[in-house]
Formats: structure tokens, C-alpha cells, sequence
């Protein structure tokens, strides 16, 4: 039955989809950035921002950008460079994008200024300037930083175009290793969103071309669609890495599952059940194709996250099959073994739903999160029944296999060993097995203590962590472990940086590390909107206004009108309606302020009289250096003056819809499911035989955390969407490895806490051995994946699995061995008059299986 819901699910293949927008994945969908970004748009279209080149300052929109260097550092702006500038910016112009029965140029689909012409940036006009003045052999034209100004007066903001300057004395540019051109695009509707994402693709194909005629500078290239195609691309790259791992995984899967005897090795039940884990996943993506789910690139994470949880399930149901004693019939000895395992899984797979669940919840705001959480649970629920019923059947043919003493992968009778006498080595070699008449009563029947795990536990590793002289190294250890976490805990950084998640060799990475590299000087341009009626001939009111932009580099028509007026003497304190006609009448007819009528919003009144509805700035904050969180900063602190003004304005950038309470947004999964899962464990207290099994689950899981998120810091892992995801994870890793062997120790009676360690690593350690192996050996190919999100993803995976194995055959085994529960020591009583007499009556079916009943009586 797993087999066909997994097929007829996994067809539903036909629809699928990938999602498209980066920002609804990554971006705080309760996001006060969002509401912030509609009331802009409202005030200020799009459309109105045309003359300044602001447009992206509002809603991304379409675009093309390119950064130019010199492998030499050279300076960009000499004769030879400027040429070739001017010769790449003709060129981009000239693109034609072909549809059927039209070719459009980058003429029919750019922004237009009023004399329906494209505006380009004002670096271009800068160039275009230079280049005539030394044909002209001028030389007084200079280039001022960050403010320079054009021969027909306009004065602009070059911050953002001009990269690594060299100035000389009042601000004059000396050289500039970079510079930034931007090519802004119209997308008003489908078609012409369409011309213009293909139009961004032949842009970029346009400036690689070009540069490989020019090999002696480099250009960088970026436009609106690159970060949603480099996200999705991690997905093709890690193609090959997933099967590498698959095979790796699947060969030691079956290698964990065998040894010497070929009628007790289970080979084949390794490889199944490697099997259950990808039907289970199969069936997962099927149901999410069916109901309309996208497919993104931090899917990548669920089949890690089934592989942990699904192959130590069915290793711990092979390993209490080797528990089992081999006379009793199958049925007995496959009830056993759910009796014995399933009671723990069930718990445990109860954990993933009830912590994956909740961050799968509304309470969750980062989409991606709340997605990649809803289907894990859907994985982890359908590998619970597949565990149950396609495994648990693979388990049942296998026994029958062993009990007819048939070979584990040919399933042919093996031979008794005279017979076997007579055949060649090889043949011998492959058909050794161990049968249960050769085998004295006063010997050990357990046959399965010859696998290479069951052995190496049970005779070397169990005496070797136990013993008195080993115990003080653990626990030093423990210490230097606890050490270096809380130095990494302390360090923990917020990665809201978007190229965190997208492939490594690819154009946003590129071009985001030349940005920062040149144009880290200053911040990216935020829009101050006040969207309120003040007084704004009101001397005070004015002064206010400055005062809360104080502090920035540019103030873009505010501070320029106040310096307008004063140089035409004319006092700031005018009655309102003579304010606002001036200040309409000087805007729009006053050629050097024209470009800012646009930054202000005007209405009618009954009485004709003239009101400013809305106004706004653009204010560049200087930054020194290249960090993220400064931008972060400024955003919490004009947040705060925003709230405490008198004056009702906001502040806007598109990137802050990504940094709005990024940190409280990412953290909300991992606390919610925390708390949710302390008070299953809490709840689950009084419902076990000993509420010490989940005080000692809680401490562990704490531990394992917080050395997860210490080392991952240390290893320059940011706390973003993925490593939360990843945490979350490790909390369910943690209570699958170590649950069973804490409850096996603390309901241990009447022998010393060292035997009962020793105990419990015998009965569960294998099974933990060898999920951690296969685990590990899936995980390595994905630390080669030429990804950032692979790459966190691979981090993260690894220390929980590691830190979590320490935990389990180290810190466990030897701090249990003296700290509670306690174990009294039974005393044997020397009255001979208290005997047990034990009566063994065999009785035999008619399938001459034998069955053995102990009738015992004291």
C-alpha cells in the first residue's frame, strides 16, 4: 500500500511549480515595512519619482545595474575608461528585445521624462560632460563627492555611482575605481513586465559579452531578476551532491545491516529501509503539488530531516529484533520488537509534529519557515506509517527468511556445515551461518554478538567509558565543551543578508560583494515621508523637521527650498496661504528646484486656498563600514523618533521590508517550538513510569542547543530563516537519540548505575551508531555544494548530529554513572530454603517451530 499511495502521489509531479517571489518566502509577512511601503505608494507612484531616479526607493520594480572596476585599480574616470563606459551604456541602449511583430529597444520600455525622453542615470551626463571638456581642452571642470553639479545647474548625488574615490581639497574627486550604472524599466503591465524581465536577461548577457572584448576591466552585472533566479539555483547545483549522497548513504545502510553470518545479516532490510524514508518523502511532495504548493530551495533540508529520524526508527526496530530469541515463532518475535521500539517512536515522531507543527502555525512569520515546517510534518507523519506498516512487513519476510535458515540476499537454503565441508572457499565464505543445534546449552545463544558494532560496544567501548580513570577527561572535556559554546552563544549575529541563501558562483554574490567593497560609504538612499498636513510655514515646525534629519548627508528639497528663500530675503514665517502659493508657484516654475515639485502633494479647499497634503526627502546616512546591522540600527532608531516626533512621518527602503524584526521573526519558530516541546515533555511526566527520564531529556536537549548554537557562531553561521530551521530540528534529533537510552538507564532497578549505563548503550547504542553513520555520510557531499544555503545547511546538520553523538556515548554514559537516579545493588539472601525452581516445558507446534514456555515456580 506505501508503495502505490507513493506512486499515484508522486504522478502529481505533472504540476509542479517553483516559487517565484523571494520576498514572500523571506520577508516578515506581518511586516510593518509592508504597510509602510502601501501608504508611500499611495502618496507617491511610482511614476511621480521619474525625475530623481527613485524609483526603486519605493517598490524594486525592473532594472538593470552593472558595476565597472579595473583588475589594476585603475581610475575610472580617465579618458581611455570613460570611453569605454560610454560605449557599454550606447550598447545597453541599443538592446532589442523581439516579439512577434515588434522589436523592442530600451527606448520603448524605460522610465520617461517630461520631454519623453529616457532618463539615465546622472553619472552618464557626468561622463558625457568630462568627455566634451577635454575635447575641448578644458580644465576646469571638476567632480565634486557625494554632490556634484551639472553644466545646466541641477545639482545631484553621485554616492551610489561613484565607487573607491580619492578626493582632493573641498570634496573634488581625485580618482574612482568604480562606477555604477542603473537602467530603470517600466512594468505597468503584463506585457510589458514580460519585455522587461527578458529585456534584464539580455542585459546581462549583453555586459558579459562586452567585457570579454575588454578583458582589463570587470563588470558586474545584477537586475531584478537575479536573486530569485541564484535562489532557485541552489537547487540545480545540488543535483549530483544528492545523488552522490543518496549512493553513499544507500552502501552504508546495507553495510551497517550485515555481517559474517548470511542467515542473520540483513542486508536487505538496510537498503528498505532506506526505502521507506524516500517513499514517505515521495508521498510528502505529492500531497504538496496536489494542493497548489511551490517548490523552493530550502526543500532541500526535509529529506535530512526525515533521514535522521526514519533510519533510526528502523535501526532501532533491527536492533530489537537482535534482542529476540531465535526458537520463538515470528509473530512473537516481530510483536516483541514493536512492543519494544515502537513505543519510543511513537513518542518521538509525536515530538516532530507537535514542534515542527507549531512552527508551522500563523504564529510563524517568515513564509519559507512556516512552509518547510508544514511539510516536514507531512513527511514525518507518513514515514511514522510507513515504518509501521512497510517496514514493519520487510522485517516480518526477513524472519521468515532467517527461521528457514536462508540465505539474507540470495534467499536460498544454506547447507549444513558438513555439506558445506565439501565445497570451495569462496563458497564457504558466503554461506557461513551459525546454526542453533551446534550451539552447547551452556554457551551463549545469542548469535547476533558477532556484528562488528554489537561487538565493539559490548566488549571494548562500554568497560572503556565507564572505567574510573576516563570519567575526569569526559568531564573536563564536557567543560571545555560548555567554554567554547558560551563564547560562540555570545557572539550570535542576525543574518538577514539575502545572499546567505542563494548559490555561491552567481551574479548576486558578485555583485554584492563589489558593492560592498566600493559603495559601502554610504547607506542606500531612505525616503523620509511626512504624511500629515503641518504647518509648514511655521518657523518651528521647520526646525523640527531638520532636527530629526539631522545628522544625514543629504536633505534633498526641505533644506535646499529654506536656502532658496533666504537668498531671496524672503522670511520663513509667512501666513499659510501665501506660503503655499509660493511654494507651489517656485517649485514648478523655478528651473533649478523643478525637479522637486514632484516630492510634495497639494490639494484644493472649498475657498480655494492651497494645502500640502504630503511631502518627502531622500537622506543618505554615512557609514564607515560594511556591516548590515548598521543599516539595521538606523532603521530601529528613526522607527523610535517616528513614534516620539512631533511631526508624523515615516521612513522607507526595500530592504527594509526584509530587515523589519527580522531577529523576532526568525527566533518566533525555535522559541515556539521550544516551549511547546517543554511542555510536552512537562505534560508526559506524569504519564511515564519515572518523570526523571524527561528532567534528564530536557537538560540534555538545552545542552545540545545551546552548544549547537555556540559552535555554529564560532563556525561564522548567522541566525537566519535556514539555521532556525536547522535548530529546530536538532531539538527532535536530540530526544530520537537519546530518549531511549535515558529511559532504559533510569528504570534500571537493583543493579549499580555503571551496569545499567553499560546496559543501556548495549541495548540502543548500535542502533545509534549506526544512524549517526549514515547520517553523517549522506551529510558530506552536501559541504561541497557550491551554495550559501547548502553550506548553512550542511553546518548546522552536522554540529547537532556531532554535538548530539557526544552527548549520547560520552557526556550521558558518564555523568548518569554518579548522579541520580540512584541504584541499590540487590543482596542475595543466603536462606537455601529460598529457591526459584524453573520448569522448561517445550512444546512443538505442527510446524515443528519450537516454542519454549517457562513455567516458573518459587
Amino acid at each position: 500500500a506505501p508503495v502505490l499511495i507513493s506512486i499515484l502521489l508522486g504522478a502529481s509531479f505533472s504540476r509542479y511549480q517553483v516559487e517565484e517571489s523571494v520576498e514572500h518566502l523571506l520577508a516578515p509577512t506581518h511586516s510593518l515595512a509592508k504597510i509602510e511601503r502601501n501608504l508611500v505608494d499611495s502618496l507617491f507612484p511610482v511614476n511621480r519619482s521619474k525625475h530623481r531616479l527613485y524609483s526603486d526607493l519605493q517598490t524594486p520594480g525592473r532594472y538593470g545595474r552593472v558595476i565597472i572596476t579595473s583588475f589594476r585599480k585603475a581610475n575610472m574616470l580617465d579618458q581611455h575608461h570613460t570611453d569605454l563606459i560610454l560605449k557599454l551604456h550606447s550598447a545597453v541602449t541599443r538592446i532589442q528585445v523581439q516579439r512577434p511583430g515588434f522589436n523592442y529597444t530600451f527606448a520603448h520600455i524605460c522610465i520617461l521624462n517630461n520631454d519623453k525622453t529616457c532618463i539615465v542615470d546622472d553619472i552618464v551626463h557626468v561622463l558625457e560632460e568630462l568627455k566634451a571638456a577635454r575635447s575641448s581642452n578644458r580644465t576646469n571642470f571638476a567632480i565634486t563627492y557625494p554632490i556634484t553639479h551639472l553644466k545646466d545647474g541641477r545639482e545631484v548625488y553621485n554616492g551610489h555611482q561613484l565607487g573607491g574615490v580619492t578626493v582632493h581639497s573641498k570634496d573634488r574627486v581625485k580618482s574612482a575605481e568604480a562606477i555604477q550604472l542603473t537602467y530603470y524599466l517600466q512594468a505597468i503591465n503584463s506585457l510589458n513586465d514580460m519585455v522587461a524581465e527578458k529585456w534584464e536577461s539580455i542585459f546581462c548577457d549583453t555586459v558579459e559579452l562586452f567585457q570579454k572584448s575588454n578583458r582589463k576591466v570587470k563588470m558586474y552585472p545584477f537586475t531584478s531578476s537575479s536573486l530569485k533566479e541564484d535562489f532557485q539555483k541552489t537547487s540545480r547545483v545540488s543535483e549530483r551532491y544528492l545523488i552522490t549522497s543518496l549512493v553513499l548513504v544507500v552502501t552504508l545502510a546495507i553495510l551497517c545491516c550485515s555481517m559474517q553470518d548470511c542467515v542473520r545479516s540483513k542486508p536487505w532490510l538496510g537498503l528498505l529501509g532506506l526505502l521507506t524514508v524516500t517513499l514517505a518523502t515521495l508521498t510528502a511532495a505529492g500531497i504538496i503539488n496536489l494542493t497548489g504548493g511551490k517548490y523552493n530551495s530550502t526543500f532541500l533540508g526535509i529529506p535530512f530531516v526525515m533521514l535522521g529520524h526514519g533510519l533510526y526508527g528502523t535501526f532501532e526496530m533491527l536492533s530489537s529484533w537482535r534482542k529476540t530469541r531465535e526458537d520463538q515463532h515470528v509473530k512473537e518475535r516481530t510483536a516483541a520488537v514493536f512492543a519494544d521500539s515502537m513505543l519510543s517512536f511513537s513518542l518521538t515522531t509525536a515530538m516532530y509534529l507537535v514542534t515542527f507543527g507549531i512552527g508551522a502555525s500563523p504564529f510563524t512569520n517568515i513564509e519559507a519557515a512556516r512552509i518547510f515546517c508544514c511539510n516536514s510534518c507531512i513527511a514525518i507523519f507518513f514515514n511514522y506509517l510507513y515504518v509501521l506498516s512497510f517496514y514493519g512487513s520487510s522485517l516480518v519476510f526477513t524472519g521468515y527468511i532467517e527461521n528457514n535458515y536462508q540465505h539474507s540476499i540470495f534467499c536460498r537454503k544454506v547447507p549444513k556445515p558438513e555439506v558445506l565441508q565439501e565445497k570451495p572457499a569462496w563458497y564457504r565464505f558466503l554461506l557461513t551461518a551459525k546454526f542453533s543445534e551446534d550451539t552447547a546449552d551452556s554457551e551463549e545463544t545469542n548469535t547476533y554478538e558477532s556484528h562488528l558494532l554489537v561487538w565493539f560496544l559490548k566488549r571494548y567501548y562500554c568497560d572503556w567509558i565507564t572505567n574510573t580513570y576516563v570519567k575526569p577527561f569526559v568531564v573536563l572535556f564536557y567543560l571545555v565543551y560548555i567554554s567554547f559554546a558560551l563564547m560562540g552563544y555570545l557572539q550570535v549575529s542576525e543574518g538577514s543578508d539575502l545572499s546567505n541563501i542563494v548559490a555561491t558562483a552567481t551574479r548576486t554574490i558578485e555583485y554584492t560583494t563589489a558593492q560592498q567593497k566600493y559603495f559601502s560609504n554610504y547607506s542606500p538612499v531612505i525616503g523620509f515621508y511626512i504624511y500629515e498636513s503641518i504647518e509648514y510655514w511655521n518657523t518651528s515646525v521647520q526646525e523640527d523637521v531638520l532636527e530629526y534629519t539631522k545628522g544625514f548627508v543629504r536633505i534633498s528639497w526641505f533644506e535646499s527650498y529654506l536656502n532658496y528663500l533666504r537668498k531671496l530675503n524672503i522670511s520663513t514665517g509667512l501666513p499659510k496661504k501665501n506660503f503655499t502659493d509660493m511654494l507651489r508657484n517656485s517649485f514648478l516654475k523655478t528651473p533649478q528646484f523643478a525637479h522637486f515639485s514632484e516630492d510634495i502633494i497639494f490639494s484644493k479647499k472649498y475657498n480655494n486656498e492651497v494645502d500640502v497634503v504630503a511631502s518627502r526627502m531622500f537622506l543618505v546616512a554615512k557609514t564607515m563600514e560594511t556591516k548590515r546591522e548598521e543599516l539595521y540600527d538606523l532603521l530601529e532608531t528613526l522607527r523610535k523618533l517616528s513614534l516620539t516626533s512631533k511631526v508624523k512621518f515615516i521612513v522607507f527602503n526595500p530592504s527594509f521590508v526584509y530587515m523589519d524584526r527580522y531577529a523576532s521573526s526568525v527566533g518566533a519558530p525555535l522559541q515556539n517550538s521550544c516551549i511547546s516541546a517543554l511542555f510536552l515533555l512537562f505534560f508526559s511526566a506524569f504519564l511515564v513510569a519515572n518523570s526523571l527520564i524527561n528532567v534528564w531529556l530536557t537538560l540534555t536537549v538545552a545542552s545540545v542547543e545551546f552548544g549547537v548554537i555556540g559552535f555554529m557562531t564560532l563556525w561564522k553561521v548567522e541566525l537566519d530563516c535556514i539555521s532556525v530551521l536547522c535548530l529546530i530540528y536538532g531539538i527532535n534529533y536530540t530526544i530520537d537519540n537519546c530518549a531511549p537510552l535515558l529511559s532504559t538507564f533510569v528504570l534500571g532497578k537493583e543493579l549499580t548505575r555503571t551496569k545499567w549505563v553499560k546496559n543501556a548503550l548495549e541495548v540502543h547504542g548500535v542502533a545509534i551508531l549506526q544512524s549517526y553513520l549514515c547520517y553523517i555520510v549522506g551529510l558530506i557531499p552536501l559541504a561541497a555544494v557550491p551554495s550559501n544555503l547548502t553550506r548553512t545547511l550542511f553546518r548546522c546538520l552536522f554540529l547537532i548530529a556531532l554535538v548530539t553523538f557526544f552527548h549520547c556515548f560520552a557526556i550521558l554514559p558518564v555523568i548518569l554513572t554518579f548522579l541520580p537516579p540512584s541504584k541499590k545493588k540487590r543482596k542475595e539472601k543466603k536462606n537455601p530454603e529460598n529457591r526459584e525452581e524453573i520448569e522448561c516445558v517445550e512444546m512443538v507446534d505442527m510446524d515443528s517451530t519450537r516454542v519454549v514456555d517457562q513455567i516458573t515456580t518459587v
